[in-house]
C-alpha cells in the first residue's frame, strides 16, 4: 500500500481544538441585525382537507412582520427525485390538504420568539378531517383512503431484483426456511436540531445559513420552490452537530425561512424545538420483511426471495432509494446466485420516513442474519463456519448491482471478530443466561446516482497553492463531525508532500466551493477523496515542473515530495522546499496562483456503488430471565475500510456506531397512535448512554481499494447495521427464543419466555 507521512496516520480532527474552546460556530449561534424568529404552524389532524386559513389576528399582532400561508408560496411540489415527477410531492406550505400530524399550514415571523409563538396560537385553521390508515397492511387494503391521489393501494414505488432462477434455486435446495421479520420506526436524535438563518438581501440574492449535509440540494430545492436561479441561492453550512441521514433533504425551516425572509426584507431565523425534530422531520423507516432462503445440506445458500413493505409516511422523500437499498441489502454480503426481491414503498398518514446512518441496510441485513443463524441451527453448522462459507470474495460480481468487487476483507472480518471475541470456547462453555451471536455486513461507498442533475461531477475540488508553502482547499463536501475535512486534508496533504498544518480548508459554501452532492451513503472518503486527489495532483505537475527544472530533471516521475521538500528519488539530499517551488512556479506564470482542479463520477461501476465496506460484529450479553433486561458484555467489530485514512477516526466511528447500534437493538422506538408520536422526547425515548455503553473492541481490517483515493473506502455508515442481527443472535443462543422483531424489549423477552415455557 506504500509508505506515506500523513495517510494512515492517528491524527485529531483538524477542528477539535475550535470545538473544544467553544468557538465553532453553528447556524443556531449565528446572530445578524433585524434578524426575526420565525415559528411554523402544524396540523393536528393526519389527514384533512383545508378548507380556510385565517391570519387576520396573527397579522395585527404588535411585533409580527409576516404570516404567509400556502397561497403565498408558487405552489411547486418537490422532493428528492427530480427525475420522477410524478414522486415529487412536498409543498412549502400544505395548499389544500394536510397528510400527517405537524404537516406545515403556516408560518409567521417575528421579533421574539414569545411573540411568534403567540401569533401561532392565533391562526384560525378550518379542516374537514379525512378518514386515515397508519399501517401499510391497512392502507394497502382496496377502498383504502388514498393519502395522495393516482396510486392504487397507496403505494408510490415498487422495486425489483431478479437474478438467476429463484425457482430452480429452491428446487435444488436442501432445506428451505421462510421467516417474517419487523423493524421499528427509529429518530436520528442528533445533539442539533434543524434551525436555518436565512437573508433574502436587496439585490434578490439569498443567503441561508444551514445546519445541513446537503448545501447543494437545499441550494436546488430552494431556487426550485422559490422560482429562483441556482446561483442566486447561496447555502453556507457552518459547524453541524451531527445529521445522520435526517439533515439531507430540505425542510420546511429553510423553504418558511427562506420565504418569510423575502416578504420582510429582514433576516430570519427557524430553529425546531426537540419535539418537532421527534415529530415532523424524518425517521428510519419500519419495515416488514418475508424472507425464504434455501441452501445445501452444507449451508451453501443457493437460493433467496425477499419481499418488503416499507412504511414511508405522508411523502416520498428519499425512500424511493431506502427501497431499492433494501432489496440489495437482502443479498449482500453474500454469494447467492439466485435472487428475487419485491419491494413497495406504501404511503401512510404517518411522519415520512428518510434515510438514517446505514441506509436502507438495516432492517433487511438484521432478518438475514437471524436467518441465518436460525437455519445453521437446523443444519448443526456453527454460525461463523456457515457464514465463511457463503462469504463475498474479492472479483465477485453481483449482476446488476455490482460489476465487480475489487475489493473485499469479509472473510478476514469474520476470522478476527470470532477469534478476539474467543468464539469457538464461548460458544460452548458460556454459563447459563449467557449467548454469544454473530452478523456480518456490507454497506456503499458512495451512491452512483445523480436526482438533480446528471451532468454535474459527484465532485469536485479546487487547490490553490500560495507562496508561502500553505494551500487553500476549496470542497462542498460538508463535515458533519464525521472527520471528513481531515480525511480531505490528509489526501492532500499527502499527494502534495506537504504537512498537515499547510493546508487550509474551506468546506460546505455553495458559492466559494465546486460542485459535491453532500455527506449521504458514506461517499465523501471516495467520491470527493478523489476529487481531491486529483486536484492536487494537477497542482503538483504544475509545480514539479518547475522544481525538476531547477534540480535538472525533465521527467516528473524522478521526482517525488515529502514533509515540504520536493526531491530527487535517487538523490534525496538534491532537493528544493515546495515554497520555493511555489514561488518560481508563480513568477515563471506573469504571477498568476498555481490552481488545481479535480473531479471525480464513478462510471461503469453498477447500479449503485463504485465501492463496498464489509465487516464483522459479535455480541456477547447476559440476560436476566425474570425480567428480561439484556445487558451487552461486550460487542467486537471487524470492519473492512480498505486504507484507513486516519485509524483514529475509523475508530471512532466504530465506537459511535456500536452505540447507535445497540440504541436500535434494545431500545429505540417511535410510538405511533393514530399518528401521533407518544414519545417525542429524551424522557420517553430511550437512547443508549455512555453509562449503558459495553465494552467494544474495534478491529481495523486493511484491504486495497483500487476505485479509492490510496486505497480507502467506507468507515461512516456499515458500523451500524449488523447490532441487530448479533444481538437477536445472542439471545437466540442464550435462550432458544427467536426475536423477529426489534426492539427486544424486557417485555418482548419475558413474554416469549413464557410462550416457550
Amino acid at each position: 500500500m506504500g509508505s506515506y507521512s500523513v495517510v494512515g496516520k492517528e491524527i485529531p480532527n483538524v477542528d477539535s481544538l475550535v470545538k473544544v474552546k467553544g468557538a465553532a460556530l453553528y447556524a443556531g449561534d449565528i446572530k445578524m441585525p433585524g434578524m426575526l424568529i420565525g415559528k411554523i404552524l402544524r396540523s393536528p389532524h393526519a389527514h384533512a382537507k383545508i378548507l380556510s386559513i385565517d391570519t387576520t389576528r396573527a397579522a395585527r399582532l404588535p411585533g409580527v412582520k409576516s404570516v404567509i400561508t400556502g397561497k403565498d408560496t408558487l405552489g411547486v411540489k418537490y422532493g428528492m427525485w427530480r427525475v420522477r415527477p410524478e414522486l415529487l410531492d412536498e409543498e412549502g406550505l400544505a395548499m389544500e390538504k394536510v397528510r400527517f400530524i405537524g404537516d406545515a399550514v403556516a408560518a409567521v415571523a417575528a421579533i421574539d420568539e414569545d411573540t411568534a409563538q403567540e401569533a401561532l396560537e392565533l391562526i384560525q385553521v378550518d379542516y374537514e378531517p379525512l378518514p386515515a390508515v397508519f399501517t401499510p397492511e391497512e392502507a394497502m387494503k382496496e377502498g383504502a383512503p388514498l393519502v395522495h391521489d393516482g396510486f392504487e393501494g397507496n403505494v408510490s414505488v415498487v422495486r425489483t431484483i431478479n437474478i438467476g432462477d429463484v425457482e430452480k434455486g429452491f428446487t435444488e435446495s436442501d432445506y428451505v426456511r421462510e421467516d417474517r421479520f419487523v423493524t421499528q420506526p427509529v429518530q436520528h436524535s442528533s445533539m442539533e436540531p434543524h434551525v436555518c438563518v436565512a437573508d433574502f438581501d436587496a439585490s434578490g440574492k439569498l443567503t441561508i445559513w444551514d445546519s445541513t449535509q446537503s448545501p447543494y440540494f437545499v441550494q436546488v430545492l430552494l431556487a426550485t420552490t422559490l422560482g429562483l436561479r441556482e446561483n442566486d441561492v447561496r447555502v453556507v453550512k457552518p459547524h453541524v452537530g451531527g445529521g445522520f441521514g435526517n439533515k439531507v433533504e430540505m425542510f420546511t425551516n429553510e423553504f418558511c425561512a427562506s420565504l418569510l425572509s423575502k416578504k420582510t426584507g429582514r433576516p430570519v431565523r427557524i430553529e425546531y424545538t426537540r419535539e418537532e425534530e421527534f415529530t415532523v422531520t424524518r425517521r428510519r423507516q419500519p419495515e416488514i420483511i418475508e424472507m425464504k432462503t434455501g441452501v445445501k445440506i452444507d449451508g451453501t445458500i443457493v437460493a433467496r426471495e425477499s419481499r418488503i413493505i416499507l412504511d414511508g409516511g405522508a411523502y416520498n422523500g428519499q425512500t424511493p432509494t431506502t427501497l431499492l437499498l433494501s432489496g440489495m441489502f437482502s443479498l449482500l454480503p453474500y454469494r447467492i446466485p439466485n435472487y428475487r426481491y419485491h419491494g413497495s414503498r406504501v404511503y401512510t398518514n404517518n411522519m415520512p420516513s428518510g434515510a438514517m446512518r446505514g441506509h436502507g441496510a438495516l432492517p433487511p441485513n438484521f432478518a438475514s442474519e437471524v436467518q441465518l443463524d436460525l437455519i445453521a441451527g437446523e443444519l448443526e453448522i456453527d454460525p461463523v463456519e456457515l457464514r465463511l462459507k457463503n462469504a463475498v470474495q474479492t472479483g465477485d460480481s453481483v449482476p446488476g448491482i455490482a460489476n465487480e468487487i475489487l475489493s473485499c476483507g469479509l472473510s478476514e472480518c469474520i476470522k478476527k471478530a470470532a477469534e478476539a471475541s474467543d468464539w469457538q470456547r464461548k460458544r460452548k462453555q458460556l454459563p447459563e443466561g449467557h449467548g454469544i451471536g454473530i452478523a456480518c455486513y456490507s454497506f456503499t461507498s458512495g451512491g452512483i446516482f445523480n436526482w438533480f442533475n446528471t451532468d454535474l461531477p459527484f465532485s469536485e475540488a479546487l487547490v490553490k497553492v500560495n507562496e508561502d508553502g500553505t494551500v487553500n482547499l476549496y470542497t462542498r463536501a460538508p463535515d458533519l463531525g464525521q472527520g471528513s475535512n481531515t480525511v480531505l486534508s490528509q489526501i492532500l496533504a499527502e499527494e502534495l508532500g506537504i504537512k498537515l498544518e499547510d493546508v487550509k480548508i474551506l468546506a460546505g459554501d455553495t458559492e466559494t466551493s465546486t460542485a459535491d452532492l453532500g455527506a449521504w451513503s458514506s461517499r465523501l472518503t471516495i467520491q470527493a477523496g478523489n476529487a481531491v486527489k486529483r486536484a492536487a495532483f494537477d497542482a503538483k505537475g504544475q509545480i514539479f515542473e518547475i522544481a525538476g527544472e531547477r534540480l535538472g530533471i525533465r521527467l516528473h516521475e524522478e521526482l517525488d515530495a515529502k514533509e515540504g521538500r520536493i526531491y530527487i528519488r535517487e538523490r534525496p539530499d538534491k532537493a528544493i522546499s515546495f515554497a520555493e517551488a511555489v514561488s518560481t512556479a508563480k513568477r515563471a506564470k506573469g504571477g498568476m496562483p498555481v490552481m488545481g482542479r479535480g473531479a471525480y463520477t464513478p462510471r461503469g461501476k453498477g447500479l449503485v456503488s463504485a465501492a463496498w465496506s464489509f465487516g464483522a460484529q459479535v455480541a456477547e450479553i447476559e440476560l436476566d430471565r425474570e425480567t428480561g433486561i439484556i445487558r451487552v458484555l461486550k460487542l467486537t467489530t471487524a470492519h473492512d475500510c480498505g486504507k484507513a485514512i486516519n485509524p483514529l477516526l475509523v475508530d471512532g466511528q466504530l465506537q459511535g456506531s456500536a452505540q447507535m447500534g445497540l440504541g436500535g437493538a434494545l431500545s429505540e422506538q417511535l410510538l405511533f397512535e393514530d399518528g401521533r408520536v407518544q414519545n417525542p422526547s429524551f424522557r420517553d425515548y430511550k437512547l443508549f448512554t455512555a453509562a449503558d455503553m459495553p465494552e467494544v473492541e474495534s478491529i481495523v481490517v486493511e484491504t486495497y481499494e483500487p476505485e479509492g483515493p490510496f486505497g480507502a473506502k467506507e468507515a461512516g455508515e456499515g458500523l451500524t447495521i449488523p447490532t441487530g442481527g448479533a444481538v437477536s443472535n445472542a439471545v437466540l443462543n442464550a435462550t432458544g427464543v427467536v426475536f423477529n422483531k426489534l426492539p427486544i424489549t424486557p417485555q418482548g423477552v419475558v413474554e416469549s419466555l413464557e410462550q416457550k415455557a
